[in-house]
């Protein structure tokens, strides 16, 4: 930004302000994700490799998006996200994937691969407000009928 000359001091200022938000994604992209350093010698791998990146960034923004903006809506100020329960009033989508780490579904088998049984996810209250706050219907979690 700050190369380009047609931009008031203002503007500069204004822009740089916003710097703190984009180390933050950066950030996560070295933890959340955990991206290593990379030995590819071909260029469209390379860009290939950083769109997908640049599109998980995207979607992990746009979660935190929808989930803040559902709490405001529903008047929620904190939830039980940080460890230990501790409340939350800015989550995370890391903090969001935490929670759903767990979260499982079985499928029995006999012999012949037939499905025997389903042992669906067995979703907590706040799993369940979650994915209610950001639209998820619950019966994502489960086998289909």
């Amino acid at each position: 930004m700050t190369n380009d000359r047609t931009l008031s001091p203002a503007q500069i200022l204004q822009a740089h302000k916003g710097q703190p938000m984009i180390e933050k994604r950066f950030e996560q992209v070295k933890t959340v994700h955990e991206i290593a350093p990379v030995f590819l010698k071909d260029e469209a791998r390379i860009e290939a490799l950083f769109t997908l990146y640049f599109l998980a960034l995207l979607i992990q923004a746009l979660i935190e998006r929808e989930l803040r903006l559902a709490m405001t809506r529903e008047s929620i100020e904190e939830l039980p996200l940080s460890p230990e329960q501790r409340q939350c009033a800015h989550p995370t989508t890391e903090q969001i994937l935490r929670l759903f780490s767990m979260t499982q579904r079985h499928r029995l088998t006999d012999l012949d691969g037939q499905s025997v049984q389903v042992f669906d996810a067995q979703l907590t209250d706040l799993q369940a407000q979650l994915l209610g706050l950001l639209g998820v219907s619950p019966k994502a979690f489960h086998a289909p009928p």
